[in-house]
């Protein structure tokens, strides 16, 4: 398939606005006239998952998007010209957004649609032709896909992979001209590691244990019943979910019975509800569990918020109450493994700078949280942390700007898509210099060296000197509490 696309690429060039454009309403078509059979295979994978929850969050979370970057391939493929004042010398120089050609995308199993049409748009965008290998353990929903791209692209510009653990293996080590991978961080590490193998570029999209602060002046009702219904979000299996919740410690009973109150509101019913989303597999209901047995067993206070006469969790269905966690030591995988279930972790916290200095040994999550004013502590916050983004008094808005990059940071990932950083991930910007000069510009770089040159250098380097100790002279500029 790789070699197909390669092929393909090689004989035709760079496609122009008007093929990606059409390559991009086809890959659009796919999902809009297939969504009865994508919302009955995606309910299938996860055993509940309702058709509303997987039209809005799966279907209508991409749509934007993609119209954004649609409606700006003419705009981003225009060439320009980096130092305009050098036609007066003879020279033309421009910088050529070129595609890449062939790209690799992986997707993971808890947005196993979106997470691979989003950025399958963006590298159509940037010209490129496209594979794909579709989480195995969404399998319908893969198998649905790979039938059905053959109905509206030519392999050699979009193909569909499926299959387990060791074909995933075998994708991520072709030599494609970049690798995109969305999913866990130990499974990145490893995506990572065989790309570099054929030195093939890698945009990794990670997640990690979300921190959110409730600020010292929140509104504790209002924060605590918009963080449950945040966290339960997919079922709480979403990259930038909130995972822990930093609470002054004045407040933390109060906060807990507020996100309480809002679980046992928004679930009065659990096993019969179809809102409800279970986990996805048996290996993840147990992972969590695990999680939960063994936080408990080592002294945290484990609260699920089950409706009466409920037996859960159940692992017929696959479903994990809401629950609430306390009393969490360093000694416990809660405290560092992202959860990615319906588990709200709470701790106390006395002053702001310690949860600052906390976050600062930790890895740097996808995104932060802040739920109150945005005040002095909340620049503080911002300044003083990382992360791949910073969300404040709601959920996910990191996403919601169509132009805003998306991506992480250290062990969260690397790179970002949406926007126009989508179309520069999968883009080479080549410059292109030429000059009709009768003489060579360059000519000095080769010996023989005159005393001319030489005259001509040290001149150079005492002026770059002498301007470099003024500016250092002046020292640096005042920091003031604002910025």
């Amino acid at each position: 398939m790789l070699a197909l696309q390669r092929r393909a690429y090689r004989q035709e060039g760079p496609p122009s606005a008007a093929v990606r454009r059409h390559r991009i309403d086809r890959l659009l078509a796919l999902v809009l006239d297939n969504l009865d059979a994508y919302v009955d295979a995606l309910s299938r994978d996860f055993g509940t998952r309702s058709r509303t929850g997987i039209l809005f969050a799966e279907i209508m979370g991409m749509l934007s998007t993609i119209e954004h970057t649609r409606s700006h391939i003419g705009a981003w493929m225009r060439p320009r010209n980096p130092k305009p004042v050098a036609r007066l010398y003879g020279i033309r120089a421009r910088v050529q957004p070129t595609p890449l050609g062939a790209v690799g995308i992986i997707g993971p199993w808890n947005f196993p649609l979106q997470l691979v049409v989003v950025p399958a748009a963006a590298a159509f965008a940037a010209g490129n032709r496209v594979m794909i290998k579709m989480s195995e353990i969404t399998a319908h929903t893969a198998e649905l896909t790979r039938s059905l791209v053959p109905e509206y692209f030519d392999p050699a510009e979009l193909a569909v992979v499926t299959g387990g653990p060791d074909v995933a293996a075998a994708f991520a080590e072709l030599p494609f001209d970049h690798l995109f991978f969305t999913g866990s961080t130990r499974v990145g590490r490893l995506v990572q590691r065989a790309a570099a193998a054929n030195l093939v570029p890698v945009t990794l999209e990670l997640g990690g244990k979300n921190p959110v602060v409730v600020a010292p002046d929140a509104d504790i009702a209002r924060a605590g019943a918009r963080i449950a219904r945040a966290r339960m979000v997919n079922g709480g299996q979403v990259c930038v979910s909130p995972d822990c919740v930093f609470v002054p410690e004045s407040r933390m009973d109060a906060f807990a019975t507020v996100v309480r109150s809002a679980f046992r509101d928004t679930f009065p019913v659990i096993a019969a509800n179809d809102d409800y989303t279970a986990c996805v597999d048996a290996a993840n209901y147990d992972r969590v569990l695990s999680l939960l047995d063994e936080a408990r067993r080592l002294g945290a206070r484990v609260d699920h918020i089950a409706p009466p006469g409920e037996a859960l969790p159940d692992p017929v269905s696959r479903k994990i109450p809401p629950t609430i966690v306390r009393d969490v030591t360093p000694g416990m995988r809660i405290a560092t493994e992202e959860i990615f279930g319906p588990v709200l972790v709470l701790r106390p916290y006395t002053s702001l700078a310690d949860v600052i200095d906390h976050l600062g040994d930790q890895p740097s999550p996808l995104v932060a949280y802040w739920y109150g004013p945005g005040g002095p502590d909340f620049r503080a916050f911002i300044r003083n942390t990382r992360s791949g983004g910073v969300s404040r008094n709601d959920f996910a808005l990191t996403m919601f700007p169509e132009a805003a990059p998306f991506g992480g940071v250290g062990h969260s990932g690397m790179g970002a898509y949406r926007g126009k950083a989508g179309f520069d991930t999968f883009t080479h910007y080549r410059t292109v210099v030429a000059t009709d000069l009768p003489f060579v510009i360059t000519a000095r770089a080769a010996p023989p060296f005159g005393p001319l040159l030489q005259r001509l250098i040290a001149i150079a380097l005492r002026t770059a000197h002498r301007r470099t100790r003024r500016r250092l002279a002046t020292g640096p500029p005042t920091r003031t509490p604002q910025q």
